[in-house]
């Protein structure tokens, strides 16, 4: 088991994009905090419902033809929101130990980009992986990993400061983002293949396609930025 904590690569400027993102979360979990409080289980429940992404109802949309609607606008709400404190604050730690280079080097209008259209192609793979699913999906894992797919090409040498477990033992040691990324990555895959054609309850409720759809959507995305050495314009 590998558990990033830091890479070696200081960015050049703030990453304010990635600041207002993590900001976002922060304060959509804080909102759940308040309704779980003054309203329960189930009045969490219902806010889950209410703005998860849910597979079958954007499919009923698109086929009546509404591109638009509620069900598929959830798509953009689904990111914010978190199952749990440990849900949130691993996807916070991806985030900020991946996404402020990531921006620095793409220019902030550019990730932006990147983060909404990765988390639309993560729905976009957990929706084709089980397109009869009613079980709200929630979280930012999907933009995070098409953040985390676009450092993996962009920076594959770079060092990560990880914890590696072996059985009761731990050590820390700096690994390649290539080893630490396609370590996580060849697990996704894993957990995924095991689980198509049985829901997201076989990912012990986890959507890993969303993972995978979002990953690939990032390596693809920042490939022209690697091999043709393009480098954004400062913004903002």
């Amino acid at each position: 088991m590998v558990i990033p904590l830091r890479d070696a690569r200081p960015p050049r400027r703030t990453p304010w994009v990635t600041l207002a993102i993590i900001a976002l979360c922060a304060l959509a979990f804080a909102w759940e905090l308040v309704v779980e409080a003054t309203s329960g289980d189930d009045g969490l429940n219902r806010l889950v419902e209410q703005f998860g992404f849910v597979p079958a109802d954007v499919v009923a949309a698109f086929q009546a033809g509404d591109y638009l609607s509620p069900a598929v606008l959830h798509t953009f709400t689904s990111m914010f929101l978190h199952g749990g404190w440990l849900h949130l604050l691993g996807n916070l730690l991806y985030l900020w130990i991946f996404a402020n280079n990531v921006e620095d080097r793409l220019g902030r209008i550019l990730f932006l980009v990147l983060y909404l259209a990765g988390g639309i192609a993560a729905s976009a793979a957990h929706l084709l992986s089980d397109p009869t699913s009613t079980v709200p999906a929630i979280g930012a894992s999907g933009a995070i990993s098409a953040v985390l797919g676009a450092y993996l090409v962009l920076y594959p040498r770079a060092r990560i400061q990880s914890l590696v477990f072996l059985g009761f033992f731990y050590q820390l040691i700096a690994v390649p983002s290539v080893l630490v990324l396609g370590f996580w990555f060849v697990l996704q895959l894993i957990d995924g293949i095991a689980a198509l054609g049985h829901g997201i309850e076989a990912g012990g409720g986890v959507a890993v396609w969303a993972h995978i759809g979002g990953f690939v959507f990032g390596m693809l995305f920042a490939l022209p930025f690697r091999f043709l050495g393009r480098r954004s314009a400062t913004v903002g």
